[in-house]
């Protein structure tokens, strides 16, 4: 069984998709979900969702940890031609997951308590992003 969810997103920020993917496998019984996404410049994460502000911290982090091409420490970057957050944001998607599995237990994901699926939007436009889906059962 396979889908891809679509999310837009408007700018630098994590965007939860729990719900979509979880009224998707549910009822499919027991099982492997595997997420990928399909674009190089976002990442997908499993994090906590009970206080948006531990998504806050992690933009803040990020942005700290690897700042816009046209900031000086930056300035050995090559690849710049696309704008200030285009190479940034392609390294933040090679040190951040761009895949996921899941384990799914009748037909619902085995996550925490607290935790949910996010896109990590690594760009400053809105872009329509694809995170392809895989359910695999037992």
């Amino acid at each position: 069984m396979q889908t891809c969810f679509s999310i837009r997103t408007g700018g630098q920020a994590l965007y939860e998709f729990t719900e979509d993917v979880a009224a998707w496998v549910s009822g499919q019984g027991d099982g492997l979900l595997t997420l990928m996404i399909r674009h190089t410049s976002a990442s997908l994460l499993i994090q906590e969702n009970a206080d948006r502000d531990v998504q806050r911290d992690l933009l803040a982090y990020f942005s700290r940890l690897v700042p816009p091409s046209d900031s000086p420490q930056m300035s050995y970057l090559r690849h710049v031609m696309e704008g200030p957050d285009d190479m940034p944001a392609h390294i933040k998607a090679s040190v951040l997951p761009v895949s996921l599995s899941i384990p799914v237990a009748q037909g619902r994901m085995m996550l925490g308590t607290w935790q949910g699926i996010y896109l990590f939007e690594h760009r400053d436009a809105p872009h329509q992003r694809q995170v392809a889906a895989h359910f695999r059962p037992d």
